[in-house]
């Protein structure tokens, strides 16, 4: 049984079904990306073990396709095990030893990358300074204890949870929050319109706002803006219920068992050991037209832990790389020009496609050389093999050809 197994994850019927199952993910996944959007589609298809299918009005999901992660991970699987069991050491297979070492490097690489890679973006204001950056794509639920002076507590809940779960207890809360309402991407508006609904609220901004629900945002560059109803309750009952939302930045504010507590919901934060403070943002375009030419934001870093202060011109393929995160110039804000957005990104693993292609560059240049050289080997001791010409015969000798009559003098040939 045990060899059975061996002999199917390492043989090469797998492999090529991996690779066959890879193209057709690909091409599905890139018809689908039509209807659902490049970030849902890479998430459904690419980023999972499963490509499900969810029939219509039910909650129901059927696997029904390989994942990307599944694929991968069989391929890896494949490789390692074949090379397992075929493993020889010998310096004539260096080259292949690097080849396939940066080929299961390159593998673990994205998938480390998709796991444990962050982007988000920081958006600043002139003279602003900020040590965090948001996930537009993600958002939390905070509740923030403010009843000391010298500093806030906060507890952060994520939408995901809020998304599936009516009652949240987090340890670090003395009372419950449970979720009346969750919309994944909504509107806010004063006044009732078609297709909006009462947030149903009891205190804050909730009590004179409508909510407006629309269908999740699927296109990379748009974003989802959801909105809650979450009601805080404690052993003798409820305190309130409160309309939370991306939309707004106002935090509400309550009291309970003497202490103070703002409630809200956020793009979830990342936070970093240093402050970054916009000095200038600048956006030449070229003269006469509204082509863009260069966008540029000079910033002032400061970190306490280690006494950096210093500035800093970040501007189009000019990024800062800082505290293995790398600041990019996404873009501006287009109602007010003096605003930046800089693109965050964190990937522990971002060396590792350079060193992959550099160690299977190196083999497949080893392999080469040394094919190479042993060619030169063999052809330069390999024994050359006598020529050998052919006897010729004297004129009346055995085996002779019969000399022609008038042979060799032209005036004495005859014709018979």
């Amino acid at each position: 049984m045990f060899h059975r197994i061996l002999n199917f994850f390492t043989s090469l019927r797998l492999t090529v079904a991996c690779l066959v199952l890879a193209l057709l993910l690909v091409f599905i996944g890139t018809l689908a990306q039509v209807k659902l959007g490049l970030y849902t589609a890479q998430s459904e298809f690419f980023r999972s073990v499963f490509v499900y299918w969810q029939p219509e009005g039910s909650h129901l999901r059927i696997p029904v396709f390989p994942g990307g992660w599944l694929l991968g991970g069989t391929l890896l699987l494949n490789l390692l095990a074949a090379h397992a069991k075929r493993f020889e050491l010998s310096r004539k297979k260096t080259g292949l030893f690097m080849i396939h070492g940066g080929l299961i490097l390159l593998l673990l690489g994205q998938f480390f990358t998709e796991v444990f890679q962050e982007e988000s973006a920081m958006r600043l204001e002139p003279n602003q300074t900020k040590n965090y950056s948001e996930d537009f794509r993600k958002s939390e639920l905070v509740v923030i204890d403010t009843s000391d002076s010298n500093s806030d507590k906060v507890v952060s809940v994520p939408d995901s949870i809020l998304a599936r779960q009516k009652q949240v207890q987090p340890p670090a809360l003395p009372f419950t929050l449970e979720v009346k309402n969750y919309w994944a991407n909504t509107d806010l508006t004063r006044e009732r319109t078609p297709g909006s609904v009462p947030s149903g609220a009891t205190e804050g901004l909730g009590l004179s706002l409508f909510v407006v629900p629309h269908p999740e945002a699927t296109g990379m560059d748009e974003r989802n803006l959801p909105s809650a109803v979450v009601s805080v309750t404690s052993p003798k009952g409820a305190v309130g219920a409160w309309l939370v939302s991306t939309l707004t930045g106002t935090k509400q504010t309550f009291s309970y068992a003497g202490k103070t507590y703002e409630i809200a919901m956020r793009f979830l934060r990342h936070y970093q050991p240093f402050y970054i403070t916009l000095l200038k943002f600048q956006h030449d375009i070229y003269r006469g037209t509204d082509i863009p030419k260069n966008f540029s934001s000079r910033i002032r870093l400061h970190n306490p832990g280690t006494g950096d202060d210093r500035e800093v011109l970040i501007y189009m393929n000019n990024p800062l790389r800082y505290d293995g995160r790398t600041f990019f110039q996404a873009g501006f804000d287009e109602k007010n020009p003096g605003v930046t957005i800089l693109q965050v990104v964190q990937n522990p693993a971002g060396a590792t496609p350079y060193v992959a292609c550099t160690l299977m560059g190196g083999g497949l240049l080893t392999h080469f050389c040394m094919s190479l050289f042993s060619f030169f080997k063999r052809r330069r001791i390999q024994p050359k093999s006598p020529e050998v010409r052919p006897k010729k015969s004297k004129p009346g000798e055995k085996g002779a050809e019969p000399a022609l009559a008038g042979a060799g003098d032209p005036g004495k040939m005859r014709i018979s």
